[in-house]
């Protein structure tokens, strides 16, 4: 007998009134609990995985999610591919306020976060040289470009810690390095979900322009409130963008994310 997939998003609450039949889950995990209680239902008649990180009230910061506890709740429940929005800020000017990026790279500026599962016996590396799931990304890409979102099919975003923003010496360090948004929330969920064998897709919406390229006199800087308006106004689109991804979601794997431990341990 076949199980049918569950689709994990992780994301804000706002995406619940896309489904039907909601019913909400409390999942014990070996890591603690988890950000809130996990919401169960369907979209376009296929099984979902709600969880809002930050907790419904939005009350968790970025550096004390428990990332490993998330992970591995979903995973429990049958996840195998996650689909998820962030946030993100903008590290170079053609990156704009209101744009779609559908991420294909991190930088990891993290500090002290659990980002494993495997802390022994058995010594496991995975590999991150491309994080995301290639299959999903591709047709998420499609799926904007039909919409005519305004959408950058690739990106480089930089995890920094939190919860404060950086500095603008670091943040035009980072515009000069090339890379294109910055976020608190990316890692480690990226990599536990791909120590999982979980497919991972990220869809970054351009909350405002970062510190660097403020300090050079090219924007004008912004508020956390107008942060939030942005990205509470591009909701709508979200949405959409989640939905029609759903609807299309190919049935069989065809990325190799599932077998990334193969050859992985010594």
């Amino acid at each position: 007998m076949i199980r049918e997939e569950t689709i994990g998003i992780i994301g804000g609450s706002g995406f619940y009134d896309l489904a039907s039949g909601l019913k909400e889950l409390k999942v014990e995990t070996p890591y603690g609990a988890t950000s809130d209680k996990i919401a169960l239902g369907k979209i376009a008649g296929r099984k979902v995985a709600f969880l809002p990180r930050h907790n419904k009230n939005h009350d968790i910061p970025p550096h004390l999610i428990n990332y490993r506890a998330n992970i591995w709740a979903l995973k429990e429940l049958g996840v195998e591919r996650i689909i998820t929005s962030h946030a993100v800020g903008s590290l170079q000017t053609d990156y704009k306020p209101g744009d779609f990026v559908i991420l294909d790279q991190f930088i990891d500026r993290t500090k002290g976060r659990i980002d494993t599962f495997y802390d022994g016996s058995i010594v496991t590396h995975i590999s991150t040289a491309f994080p995301y799931c290639p299959q999903i990304r591709k047709l998420a890409i499609k799926k904007a470009k039909e919409m005519e979102l305004k959408v950058h099919d690739s990106g480089t975003v930089v995890v920094i810690q939190g919860p404060r923003f950086s500095t603008a010496a670091e943040s035009l360090w980072y515009t000069k390095m090339g890379w294109h948004t910055i976020n608190m929330t990316e890692y480690p969920e990226i990599v536990l979900a791909r120590e999982r064998g979980i497919c991972y897709t990220a869809i970054g919406v351009v909350t405002d322009f970062d510190s660097g390229i403020v300090a050079e006199g090219k924007v004008k800087p912004v508020s956390v409130e107008k942060i939030a308006l942005v990205f509470k106004g591009n909701m709508g689109k979200i949405r959409k963008l989640m939905l029609e991804i759903i609807k299309n979601w190919p049935a069989a794997r065809t990325c190799s994310c599932k077998d990334i431990l193969n050859g992985a341990r010594f």
